[in-house]
């Protein structure tokens, strides 16, 4: 089993800065990629930053330049570095990661972004 533990969520102003944390452990044999999606109300879950241990990474359209996706192989803990934030970036923000040969995916209980004034 694969635990995801997230952290840094919270309420901001426009215009202002969070950081997520999501720690992996327990069962991981060797991890492909890591990953931040995000689900607002009313709406389908989307892809917003994914980064492979190789550290290539992907962003949405609409958080490129704004938005910073990293890793920390030996920690096994990806983080987003979310500046600028809007408030169409309100939502809550599950961790993702995708571990072996099987590309199993697990996934982080969520956490609350709020950016309103």
């Amino acid at each position: 089993q694969v635990q995801l533990v997230e952290s840094g969520g919270g309420l901001v102003q426009p215009g202002g800065s969070l950081r997520l944390s999501c720690a992996a452990s327990g069962s991981i044999l060797s991890i492909n990629s890591m990953g931040w999606y995000r689900q607002a109300p009313g709406s389908e879950r989307e892809s917003v930053a994914l980064i492979s241990r190789g550290g290539s990474t992907g962003y949405a359209d609409s958080v490129k330049g704004r938005f910073t996706v990293s890793i920390d192989n030996a920690k096994n803990t990806v983080y987003l570095q979310m500046n600028s934030l809007k408030p169409e970036d309100t939502a809550v923000y599950y961790c993702n990661v995708v571990i072996g040969r099987a590309y199993t995916s697990y996934w982080g209980q969520g956490t609350q972004v709020t950016v309103s004034s």
